[in-house]
């Protein structure tokens, strides 16, 4: 029993980081949302659309376990186009996604501190510090700093669920009106709901670059079953806090004729109000401390995993010997850092107080994007590239092919309802 724990406990990070990263906007923001326009019955979307893209981020860890490479250089055996593919992707959307997560962090940031007069400042403090930790402390002080988060988040958001739960749905006020899911709008929050549900596809790649420097961190490689443990119990937890997300935001918010404001600091204001008067005055404080601290977590996750998995896509395409590999680029994690931070800046002081919009519109890219790297995934797992002991079951084939056709379908509505609304 102690060995197993012992291993466990030398594999256990990457998949909380990728929770981490996960719960952030999807969650707090996206689910919470869901829950409080469309009431409980955007859970059914929620789970569906978490098991239909399950695979595609397994395969991530599967593949980085299997190879003892990431599943970026996976996408370079493909062929150079998949690897280019992949970069022009996330250099598309990099910066949205980065400044969506920092736009609603840097809210929560002024929330919890009082500090809403700094205005367009606070996200630009708080991505200096994130940019400073990572630049320093790198792997080992981001694997640290996300277990002691995870602690928190897993707290305060089951409490917050129990006494939600004690407490009931709150009365609907006279004359309410529930939106319309299947109009425009609606069908693009759903889409939006799913494309960061549990999080965007192609940061599958994070997983395995993550399961990678967790080895390199431990100097222990894990059994192929280790690791997709750690994996399967992080995807679990991060599916079960998306559902009662979207049970906290039906429960709080559902009926109640409160829209939820379109800026920042407002949103993440209205959020921990309205969830302090559930719970009770007292846990104020609590919440909103909670709150950054999953959001901080989230974008810290961000732009790790950007960074490192550009750094590796860039020593990959530009370099041909793999022994020139290491110190030629080793300096580009730093720059990608400041690269991407710089760049979020500009997305969100484009978008101003338009919180919503920035969010949906980075949700949807990576929904659009997400085909592609499934089809990536699959053929990676399933090919001459990995060893048939280390392939899915035919139920993961069978899972991944229906979440492809899901993907792709949903991808396809939304781009001709784009074109003809």
């Amino acid at each position: 029993m102690n060995g197993k724990l012992s291993s466990f406990s030398k594999t256990a990070g990457p998949g909380i980081l990728f929770a981490c990263t996960a719960i952030g906007v999807s969650h707090l923001v996206q689910s919470t949302r869901a829950g409080a326009d469309f009431g409980l019955m955007m859970l059914g979307f929620v789970i569906l659309v978490s098991v239909m893209k399950y695979p595609f981020f397994e395969y991530g860890s599967r593949y980085a376990n299997s190879t003892q490479t990431s599943i970026i250089d996976g996408y370079k055996k493909l062929g150079k186009p998949a690897l280019w593919l992949y970069f022009l992707l996330t250099i598309a959307s990099m910066f949205f996604v980065t400044g969506a997560v920092g736009f609603v962090t840097a809210g929560f940031f002024e929330n919890l501190f009082g500090i809403d007069f700094l205005g367009e400042w606070t996200v630009v403090i708080l991505f200096v510090v994130c940019v400073g930790i990572l630049a320093i402390g790198k792997y080992n002080l981001l694997d640290s700093l996300i277990k002691i988060i995870a602690i928190v988040l897993l707290a305060s958001t089951v409490s917050a669920f129990l006494f939600a739960l004690y407490n009931g749905p709150i009365e609907p006020v006279s004359g309410f009106e529930p939106k319309e899911l299947w109009d425009i709008s609606g069908i693009f929050f759903l889409l939006a709901l799913m494309g960061w549900m549990p999080t965007a596809v192609d940061l599958s790649s994070w997983n395995s670059l993550w399961t990678l420097e967790r080895m390199k961190q431990t100097n222990y490689k894990p059994k192929l079953k280790e690791t997709l443990l750690e994996f399967r119990l992080a995807y679990l937890i991060t599916g079960i806090l998306a559902v009662m997300f979207v049970v906290l935001g039906t429960f709080i918010f559902y009926g109640s004729g409160q829209e939820l404001p379109n800026n920042n600091s407002d949103f993440a204001h209205k959020v921990v109000t309205l969830y302090t008067e559930t719970i009770g005055g007292w846990s104020y404080i609590i919440i909103a401390a909670s709150a950054f601290t999953v959001m901080f977590g989230t974008i810290i996750a961000v732009f790790d995993g950007y960074s490192r998995s550009l750094q590796r896509t860039v020593e990959l395409i530009f370099t041909k010997k793999e022994d020139k590999i290491r110190t030629k680029f080793r300096t580009f994690y730093v720059i990608f850092l400041i690269l991407i931070s710089a760049g979020s800046l500009v997305v969100i002081f484009q978008f101003g107080n338009n919180l919503k919009e920035l969010v949906d519109f980075a949700t949807v890219l990576s929904f659009v994007i997400a085909p592609v790297i499934a089809i990536f995934n699959l053929r990676l797992v399933t090919g001459k590239f990995l060893e048939k002991e280390h392939q899915p079951s035919i139920f993961l084939r069978i899972l991944s092919f229906a979440g492809i056709v899901f993907l792709s379908g949903f991808a396809l509505f939304f781009l001709i309802t784009k074109f003809y609304s």
